[in-house]
């Protein structure tokens, strides 16, 4: 075997944790501002599109377990942003709702989207470069999650 498959300048799989790890590095002033962490932030994207949503369509939607995101859900009811309360059509299945504070909070994340095209935009990626790396990451997200 070479030792050439080995070095980390080879590894793809380096280049995407560096890159989503920064990523979420870059997004931490505008979360810092929100009291919130990146993951927080995924659940309430999730929230916002559709509320009242059972927890395992939360996990599912994120592609996270549910052991994951069970005591993420309950920091965030621990902060008044959701509330988590038992299905009355089965009794195992928990639902996760946005409150009045999780509701607001999405008019006060509305920017960070465009803040985070403008700081890439300044680093000098382009909007354009940028989004033909998305369905290349889609893909990759298809057949690895299968």
């Amino acid at each position: 075997m070479s030792d050439e498959k080995l070095k980390l300048s080879n590894q793809g799989c380096f280049r995407l944790y560096t890159a989503a790890r920064l990523m979420i590095q870059a997004y931490q002033p505008w979360f810092a501002q929100l009291g919130i962490t990146y993951t927080q932030y995924l659940v309430l994207m999730v929230l916002w599109e559709q509320d009242c949503l059972p927890l395992n369509a939360i996990s599912r939607r994120l592609f996270l377990e549910s052991n994951t995101i069970t005591p993420l859900i309950k920091r965030m009811e621990a902060m008044k942003i959701v509330t988590r309360k038992k299905s009355k059509d089965d009794a195992r299945q928990t639902i996760v709702a946005l409150t009045e504070h999780g509701r607001a909070m999405k008019q006060q994340a509305t920017a960070i989207p465009d803040c985070m095209s403008a700081l890439l935009q300044e680093k000098g990626l382009d909007g354009e470069t940028f989004a033909t790396i998305i369905p290349t990451l889609d893909y990759m997200i298809e057949i690895l999650f299968k």
